[in-house]
């Protein structure tokens, strides 16, 4: 009898901790609750989420709340899977990473020749914003990114030599968007779909083109302003691809998040080229990959992007060791892109070992 009383206590104590850290975890979110643009934020250990919510809503319109299965706009979260096309055309010989650019596209400017495609993906190219040339008004001409091929080709200038410093570029991924399709033969959409989504059965994530395929379960994206919500979800440049264009959902990004450790549709030699620091012309190191910021956040080497666009907030943050992650997706156009990572780590210390 005492054997049973114990029991029940311990496993009475065990469910009130756990029932304490989601209470924690819906503290942090709290602004999102209600009638108001939401998140969807997953914790995943060791394979499986040992959280998952939806707060607030993806449509204010009709009222449709925010779930696991809710798609959100990746925006630069994109630029991993980006990356992955790149490297899996170079693992076929397809794609060498040491070309240039003006031995990739036609008639681009002699700059090109300083140029190679390791550039492109860890935002050392020193190519122009491209969104510089872009008006935030043209939303009947979204850009797309043969288009920021176009403006590219106009400019007669970089930042800097490439390799001598670290810009970020969303130039860049457009690019290589551009160059999956020359070498692969495949629509930049098509190449994912076959090489990653399918193999992974990610069947909710797609490179998103309006008119020709649709985003089911979307959340869509609100500007608040006066104290009011608009809806505010494309802009001039939402429709280039390659630099943010995909829409995925918490639960297709934890069968990502697994292909990560187990070399599902990238070898794992590859994935850790992915997460290890670039270097500039002088050797200095940069907290950036291929694909994916890097950084030490107490005593634990992290991989995350953050990911914003119009009206959307989000992050991804690995910590391998640990074999933990954090997924928090946003339909709104606040706060800061970079607190995104203060957001997570807040998440993370909710959760942490002892």
């Amino acid at each position: 009898m005492k054997f049973y009383t114990l029991l029940l206590f311990t496993l009475f104590a065990a469910s009130s901790s756990f029932a304490q850290d989601h209470s924690a975890l819906e503290k942090i979110f709290e602004d999102y609750q209600g009638e108001h643009p939401g998140a969807s934020v997953a914790i995943i250990k060791e394979g499986e989420f040992i959280y998952q919510e939806g707060f607030g809503l993806a449509n204010l319109e009709l009222g449709q709340k925010v779930d696991s299965k809710t798609n959100f706009r990746l925006a630069s979260i994109s630029k991993q899977f980006t990356t992955t096309a790149i490297l899996q055309l170079a693992d076929q010989d397809k794609v060498n990473l040491s070309w240039t650019l003006d031995e990739v596209f036609e008639d681009f400017p002699d700059y090109g020749k300083n140029i190679k495609i390791y550039h492109l993906l860890n935002h050392t190219s020193g190519l122009w914003d491209y969104e510089e040339f872009v008006p935030d008004t043209a939303m009947n001409h979204q850009i797309m990114d043969d288009g920021v091929l176009d403006l590219i080709r106009q400019q007669e200038k970089v930042y800097f030599l490439a390799g001598e410093e670290y810009r970020y570029s969303n130039t860049g991924y457009a690019l290589l968007a551009l160059i999956v399709e020359k070498y692969s033969e495949m629509s930049f959409p098509d190449y994912l779909e076959k090489n990653i989504f399918q193999p992974l059965d990610m069947s909710n994530t797609l490179a998103y083109v309006r008119g020709e395929n649709e985003v089911f379960n979307r959340a869509y994206g609100y500007d608040k302003k006066d104290g009011n919500w608009t809806k505010r979800d494309q802009s001039s440049t939402s429709a280039v691809l390659g630099d943010g264009g995909i829409y995925s959902n918490v639960e297709d990004l934890l069968k990502w998040d697994q292909a990560l450790y187990e070399g599902t549709v990238l070898s794992k030699e590859l994935i850790e080229q992915t997460f290890t620091q670039g270097k500039l012309n002088n050797e200095k190191e940069i907290n950036y990959g291929l694909g994916w910021h890097i950084k030490n956040w107490e005593g634990e080497k992290v991989m995350y992007h953050t990911g914003s666009s119009t009206s959307f907030r989000n992050i991804f943050y690995r910590i391998p060791a640990k074999n933990l992650s954090v997924i928090i997706l946003t339909n709104r156009n606040f706060p800061n892109e970079f607190d995104m990572v203060d957001l997570a780590e807040e998440v993370v210390e909710k959760v942490r070992e002892d």
